[in-house]
């Protein structure tokens, strides 16, 4: 069942790729312009994305992605993001309602907070791609699509990877209270490892210094934990050193890239990370917004659009180090 959803995922993205390489190269006006810029229309158009991003590591990706399709496209972007804060993310989605914008790209890790403005985004007849969190939001607000990573499906596929690793106990560390997609990683890291696995809440990005002596505290109290799961790269880092500074044999792994989460696998300190490809849930809602304007054109056929889980290890990790370390990865 997870292969065949993989695979529809990866389909689909492939079905994207032509439509747009259709869409730069596809113009047979006669008038014998061989230019290659965007539509006259394209200059017209402004998409908004509105994430829960802190501007780290991952959300910095998932910016570069946006841009690099908005400048590819020929569109203006507004992006804005909330540093988790989930009341001030459907006040910005408010404003960009108020802006009158084409389209709407958001993140929705509580969907509660902002059901009733993404509605009314509908109402008002803006397209809306949920990207990265929120898959439940797509049917309940008429989004055309959600494009990012299943978090249950991504978790299991850790568990299953942590138990091959020799794991008896797991402590999965959750930084951001009531996001319940990473809520979605840990219960699928339970059900993929079928053994011992505690959640544990931190302070977050925000605080990093917080968070890793609030680890390295759990693991000095519990020597039995033998695996610790991040689900952020720089909650990975900080749990490389909370792990030398409780004396810990625990080995980690980790959801999301970063230069220093490639580096660490590379160094033998973190076993793997789960790369969801953040650049392409930057890009593709852009992509997407822009087919739809011009052509009516969506994509998914009703299932999600996936750009993970896939796993970087010391095998990988090299490949795509330079990559990471520029912004796309």
């Amino acid at each position: 069942m997870r292969l065949n959803r993989l695979v529809k995922g990866l389909l689909a993205l492939f079905a994207v790729a032509l439509a747009a390489v259709a869409i730069g190269c596809g113009n047979d006006d006669s008038s014998g312009s061989d230019s290659g810029s965007s539509d006259s229309s394209s200059s017209d158009l402004t998409f908004a994305m509105v994430t829960h991003g802190d501007a780290g590591s991952f959300w910095t990706v998932v910016k570069n992605g946006a841009q690099q399709a908005a400048d590819d496209l020929g569109v203006k972007l507004n992006y804005s993001e909330s540093v988790n804060d989930p009341q001030k993310q459907a006040q910005m989605i408010d404003a960009a309602i108020s802006d009158k914008v084409d389209g709407l790209a958001v993140s929705g890790p509580v969907p509660d907070a902002i059901r009733s403005s993404l509605k009314k985004a509908d109402n008002a007849g803006i397209p809306i791609i949920v990207l990265n969190a929120g898959t439940e939001l797509v049917d309940e607000v008429g989004a055309l699509e959600f494009v990012g990573q299943e978090e249950s499906i991504a978790g299991e596929a850790v568990g299953e990877r942590a138990k091959e690793e020799g794991a008896t106990k797991v402590l999965c560390v959750i930084h951001e209270q009531g996001n319940v997609s990473l809520e979605d990683r840990c219960n699928g890291v339970k059900k993929g490892f079928g053994g011992d696995v505690q959640t544990m809440q931190v302070k977050g990005t925000a605080d990093i210094n917080t968070s890793l002596t609030e680890m390295q505290s759990k693991l000095q109290s519990d020597k039995s934990i033998d695996f610790v799961v991040t689900l952020n790269g720089e909650i990975a880092d900080a749990a490389v050193d909370s792990v030398k500074g409780a004396g810990s044999d625990a080995k980690i792994g980790t959801f999301d890239l970063s230069g220093p989460v490639v580096q660490a696998i590379e160094d033998g300190e973190i076993q793997f990370a789960v790369d969801q490809q953040q650049y392409l849930q930057g890009y593709l809602p852009v992509t997407f917004l822009k087919l739809y304007a011009d052509n009516q054109n969506t994509v998914g056929g009703g299932l999600p659009v996936l750009t993970g889980p896939s796993f970087v290890t010391k095998e990988n990790a090299a490949a795509v180090a330079k990559l990471a370390e520029e912004g796309t990865r």
